[in-house]
Parts: C-alpha cells; structure tokens; sequence
C-alpha cells in the first residue's frame, strides 16, 4: 500500500471516528459551526475584559483625571472668547453711535492670550492620555497574545483535530488587534466623549436654559437611531469576525498544502471554497461596515436641525438683549461640539460590537478545555530501563467511538517491538497514548512499573525520541534543526549524529552545508533528505526509548539499507516501537504486536508468526507476492 494511501485511510479512519482534521474546517466547518452559534454574552464579556483591566487601575484612574482636565480646559474655551466677541461688538457699536473711543485691544488681547493657554495645556493633557493608553494597550495585547501562547501548549490534540490552524492565528492576530485598537483608541474616546457631553451641558445651562432644552430634544432621537442601527449590526460583526478566520484557516491550509492541490487538479474546488466563504465574508462585513458608516450621517443630519432651531431663537435673544452676542457664538460653538460627542459615543457603540465579538472568541479560546492536569507529585527516574506495559488500555477519539478496545501487552528493557496491522487498525493511536498526546479511557501504561500518568509529560516525552512519516523541520539552519533533538549539543555531536544517520553526505553537499538554511516548508531539500534529517534529530536526543513510525518510507532503496543499519545501532540496548508497513524491514524484531480493530490478534517473532500461517502471514506473503509481481 502506498504511502498516500495509507494516508488517506488513516484520514477515514479517523473522521469515521470523529476525529475531525483541520482540513475538514476548511472545507465543511464553518457551516457547521455557524449554525451552532449564539448570541454573544456583552455583560459576561466586557466584565472580563475589565477584569483585564485590574492591574492598571491607578493609570486608568490618572487617564479618566487627565482626559476631565484637558476637555474641561477645551470646554472653557467657547465661553472665554465669547468675551472677547462681547467685548469686540460694544466697541465698534460704541465707535459707531460715536459713545466710544474704539476697539480695546488691550483687553481682547488679554482673553485671547488666556484662551490659547488653555488649549495649550488641553493638547498637553490630551497628548499624557495618548500615551498612558497606549502603553496599557500594548500591554494588554502582550498579555493578551501569552496567554493565548500558553493556553496552546495546554490543549489536548484533540482540539487542534477540530479546529484548523487558520482559526487558531485569527485569534491570534485579528481578534487580539480588534481588542488593542479598541483599548488604545475607543476607550480614551469615551472618557473625552462623556466628559465633553456632561461639561458643554453644564456651560450650556449657565447661558440659557431654553436653548439647552431646544438642544436636548435632538438626543432622544439621537438614541432611538442609535439603538435600532446597533441591534441590526449586532449579528454581523459577529459573521464577519467568524467567517474571517475561516478564510485564514482554508488560505493557510491551500497554500500550506499546493502542491497537493496542483497534483489532484483541485485549484478550482480550492477556488469555489473560497469564494464561498469569501462571498458570505464579504456579505457580512458590507452590511456591518455600511450599517456603521450610515449612522454618521444620520446623526450629523439630526444634529444640523438642532442647530438651526438655537440659531433662530438665539438670534431672537440677542434682539431682545436678553443673552449677549458672545454668549450666543459661545453656546453655537457648544451646540456643535455636544452633538460631536454624542456622535462620537454612536461610533463608538458600532466599534464595540466588533471589540465584543473579537474579545469573546480569545476569551471562548481561553476557556477551551485542558489537558488533564499533571501530578502535584510526580515521580522522577534516575535511570530509565525501559520497560513498558500495556494493561487493559481502552481508547476512543470521541467517547461513544472505541478505537483501542482491551489492548494489554509488555515489553522488556532493550526490546524490539514491532506494530503491523492494516491502515486504521490503531497502530499510530498506540504510540500517541504511549506519549500521552492522548490520556486513555480506561486501563493503564506503564513505564519501568509507574503509571505514565504519574510522570509529568515532559518528564515521560524526555525518554522517547520519535521518528514520524510526517517530517517537521522549521525555517533555520540545517545544524539548528538536528539539535532541536538536544538543545545543549555542541556543533561536533550534531555532525557525529548526522554521520550516524548517513545525512554528513549530502549535507556537504548542499550550499552552506550544515548552515544551510530551510525555508518554511523545508521545499529546498527533498522528502527523503527531510527524513534523514529528521533521524539525525533522535540521534542526537539519545533517549532510553525509540519511536519510529515508518522512519524509512521516504528513502531509496540503498539509502534504507543505510538508515537501517544506523538505526540498528542506535536502537541496541533501548527499547524501540517500530511501526512498520513494509514488513520485510521488522524480520528481526523481538516481539511483533499484529493489530486489527483495537486489538492483538496476533504476537511472536517473525518465523512464529509465519509458522502460525494466520493475518501476519496473509499480510507478510501479500507484500511478498506484489514485490514478486
């Protein structure tokens, strides 16, 4: 059987199971989950995000004092050089009627001087507000993006099985600066905005009571058009910050995955799924940002016909002399600046809705559910021999789905144990629960005689190196990537690793050799180059137990023959798991487990297991007679 498909039955396998792949959000996913989702939580989720907040209470209490200051100080300004127009239009009707000698520029200067200086110490206190919030902003997007950091080492596979990479970096990156821009700009927005609204109200009240309730009346509509504007946008921010992270997930899963999708000929399926789920994108956040857009207007719209109703009655008042011609330009300038404010508060509410749904999806990401937590007592080893038991072990990736159903077995210290079966039969799940990427249902593992759960992880992870089909190699030097096995390795014990891997060859033959640098998807060198590389890694590492699932598939003949020499050095004295499909390679191995369904159906030696003329057997002699063929 071939390696893609073995692949792509194990992929069956494991949907079959419930075991959803990344690949699957990108294709089917985000239906599914859109018609599972709820209304977000506002109270549940802003009360999280000021517990955020907590540390920063003195600042946030010197920004509030700060930004009341600097817009009292703006908000005087009206009122002040209103003297100075009271004070220009006596003179020049003095000069006029012939009562007076002419403008007195001495005084207006003096109220000009006084004017400027307060907007000069607004701007100053508007520019300490700027950057008190941008430094609590930053902040809070460091926290923010540590604990998403962490909170990802703390998820059990099984969610990174659901949810594909794409949604995990939109959390990430755009929910995180959704919440940042919000916290850097909105919330000293509202502090001035509230301060300006309360202060002008009280400047407007001490000229005219009547023009302040002619003013006043535009607000009630002002909230009516608000509130039906916000309740319609709700839901769609809320698809547009969903659906922008399934674009992320199905771009980055087609890029990562090209040269797959250029083979099967699948660029137009590609491009049909994302137009899909680009289409409803773009759907939602059209009508959000068109909603949000619309209010602006309107409200500019509600605000210009209060304004003419006090310039019609303020003019009637200073015919009357019963308020002065600079307490009128005063009180227009404040009639525009209050219903600036309150236009600001509108967008503000539209933007909120967007910190909402950008805040709930980190939090709900915050909130998924962890790896069983460790042993407040773990044990620690002071030499590992190598002994591992299988006792009773019952698995399933989903509770009512059982892969592993009653598995036991035992390996000595120093052992070869070899697992065959067919795709799907849970050869790759054994080794996942031996590492504890998965806890089991039911049973135990055992390690030198203690419950694998009685180790921290990475305490049990230390004893093994594995050897995957799948290779991971990350974008630095070719030496870097070998010693991520042993971080503390020194340049000599790298290249002695790569020369027991067979890999010193065709390392000194690239450009650079061993400081070559991989790009990010280890494309510059081939997949048989990138296995070796990866042997090279558990080399190095040298722990007391070997995991190799298929180390060889992706090497030539010759090249086998090599690697499967070194590894039988490396392997001497250490227990070893060999998952193998070509089973010509595992003659030698102490103890073959021969798994079907979750079970051992059968186990021995080689030449037992052929005697017994059973599964192994048919398995054995049907490889034989296709190589024969």
């Amino acid at each position: 059987m071939s390696d893609n498909q073995h692949k792509q039955n194990e992929q069956e396998q494991k949907q079959q199971s419930g075991h959803r792949s990344p690949m699957g959000m990108g294709r089917g996913g985000p239906m599914a989950m859109m018609r599972g989702e709820k209304a977000r939580d506002f109270k549940g989720t802003f009360k999280r995000l000021v517990s955020y907040l907590g540390k920063y209470n003195l600042l946030i209490l010197g920004v509030l004092v700060v930004a009341a200051a600097s817009t009292i100080f703006t908000i005087l300004g009206p009122k002040i050089l209103g003297r100075a127009t009271t004070q220009l239009f006596k003179d020049v009707v003095a000069e006029i009627t012939g009562t007076g000698s002419g403008v007195n520029y001495n005084v207006i200067g003096r109220i000009l001087i006084q004017v400027l200086t307060l907007y000069v110490i607004s701007a100053f206190l508007a520019f300490i507000q700027g950057y008190i919030m941008a430094g609590i902003a930053t902040d809070i997007t460091y926290r923010f993006r540590q604990d998403i950091a962490a909170k990802i080492n703390r998820l059990p596979l099984q969610y990174f099985d659901r949810v594909s990479q794409g949604e995990v970096l939109s959390r990430v990156t755009n929910d995180v600066d959704t919440v940042s821009q919000t916290l850097n700009q909105s919330l000293s927005q509202i502090i001035t905005s509230v301060t300006s609204v309360i202060g002008i109200l009280v400047m407007m009240l001490t000229i005219s009571w009547q023009m302040t309730l002619i003013a006043l009346l535009t607000i009630p509509l002002s909230i009516v058009v608000v509130s039906l504007i916000v309740k319609k946008s709700q839901k769609y921010f809320m698809q547009q910050q969903n659906y922008l992270g399934h674009v992320n997930g199905h771009v980055e899963e087609m890029f990562g995955g090209h040269t797959v999708v250029k083979a099967f000929n699948a660029e137009e399926e590609s491009v049909k799924t994302f137009d899909k789920l680009n289409e409803t994108l773009f759907s939602s956040a059209w009508i959000s940002q068109f909603l949000s857009h619309l209010m602006m207007p309107i409200m500019r719209l509600i605000s210009n016909l209060g304004y003419v109703a006090v310039s019609i009655l303020g003019g009637y008042y200073a015919i009357q002399e019963m308020v002065t011609v600079g307490d009128i330009q005063a009180f227009i300038q404040y009639v525009q600046q209050f219903n600036q404010p309150i236009m600001q508060i509108a967008n503000i509410s539209n933007v909120l809705q967007q910190t909402a749904a950008a805040a709930e999806r980190v939090f709900q990401f915050i909130n998924e559910p962890e790896e069983i937590a460790e042993t407040e007592e773990p044990i620690k080893l002071d030499h590992v021999e190598g002994s591992v038991e299988f006792r009773n072990v019952q698995f399933g990736y989903e509770p009512d789905t059982v892969v592993i159903k009653d598995l036991s077995f035992s390996a000595k210290p120093g052992q070869k144990i070899a697992i065959v079966g067919p795709t799907g039969a849970g050869k790759t799940t054994l080794v996942k629960l031996l590492m504890r990427f998965y806890d089991v249902n039911d049973g135990s593992i055992l390690v030198d005689g203690h419950n694998i759960q009685d180790f921290t992880r990475a305490d049990l992870r230390k004893m093994f190196a594995m050897v995957l089909q799948d290779t991971w190699l990350y974008n630095d030097t070719i030496c870097e990537n070998i010693r991520y096995g042993r971080e503390d390795a020194t340049d000599e014990e790298v290249c002695q690793a790569a020369e027991t891997a067979h890999v010193d060859h065709f390392i000194r033959t690239l450009p650079g050799g061993f400081e070559m640098v991989l790009n990010e998807e280890a494309s510059n060198i081939s997949s048989g180059q990138k296995q070796l590389l990866t042997i090279a890694r558990a080399v190095l590492a040298d722990p007391p137990m070997l995991i190799l699932d298929e180390a060889t598939s992706s090497v030539d003949t010759r090249t086998e023959v090599l690697i499967q020499q070194a590894m039988d050095r490396l392997m001497h004295g250490r227990t070893s798991f060999i998952i193998a499909h070509r089973l010509s390679t595992i003659r030698n191995a102490d103890l073959i487990l021969v798994i079907r369904d979750g079970d051992i159906v059968e186990k021995g030696k080689h030449e037992e297991l052929l005697e017994q003329k059973g599964f192994y057997a048919d398995l054995y002699n049907s490889q034989f007679e296709m190589v024969s063929v």
